[in-house]
């Protein structure tokens, strides 16, 4: 692989962290605490992470335990999961909040399959940018006579073979969150 293309590997690296975070994100039937990495809470006066502010633990596969460390905001997080429209309805129970993610129906899971794509395709967006800023990066070296062409059309067939191989990785990653997702 040719230094232009090593030189932005962790930019490519981000843009599958982003799509996975994106993934573990949404709600696939099991209850995951990713699920609620987007959810802030008006807490102290200020909007804060729910993370930051409490543990999230799973009890069961349906089931997450929101405990916050300073229990005077349990009405605080769950009216930051309420506005945070997941569709789930949290109940306070003794020091903690209990959320029972009801069944997925067939409706829920085509519009999570959807935002699966959506997110997939914002990804490979990214990675075009990034690939765009690569094949410049390779024709400014051949204008400025820091390469020869053939290398130039060497490099440029490297990246776009690299970014085949890229853009294979992030579709098998959406197929497996549909498979997931669309398991009953």
């Amino acid at each position: 692989m040719n230094d232009y293309i090593e030189l932005r590997k962790s930019d490519f690296e981000d843009v599958v962290s982003f799509l996975r975070g994106e993934m573990r994100a949404l709600r696939s039937g099991v209850a995951n605490p990713a699920m609620l990495d987007n959810v802030s809470v008006e807490a102290y006066g200020v909007r804060t992470p729910i993370k930051q502010l409490a543990s999230i633990t799973v009890p069961d596969a349906k089931t997450l335990l929101v405990s916050p460390w300073d229990k005077s905001i349990l009405k605080d997080i769950e009216r930051g999961i309420v506005e945070a429209k997941l569709g789930v309805n949290p109940n306070t129970i003794g020091e903690g909040v209990l959320i029972s993610l009801p069944p997925l129906t067939q409706e829920n899971r085509k519009d999570l399959v959807k935002i699966i794509l959506n997110k997939t395709e914002e990804s490979k967006v990214k990675a075009r940018m990034i690939r765009d800023e690569v094949k410049a990066s390779i024709l400014e070296a051949e204008k400025n006579k820091e390469i020869a062409e053939d290398d130039k059309y060497r490099f440029v067939k490297e990246m776009d073979d690299y970014i085949h191989q890229f853009n294979e990785r992030l579709k098998q990653m959406a197929v497996e969150k549909e498979t997931e997702i669309m398991k009953i």
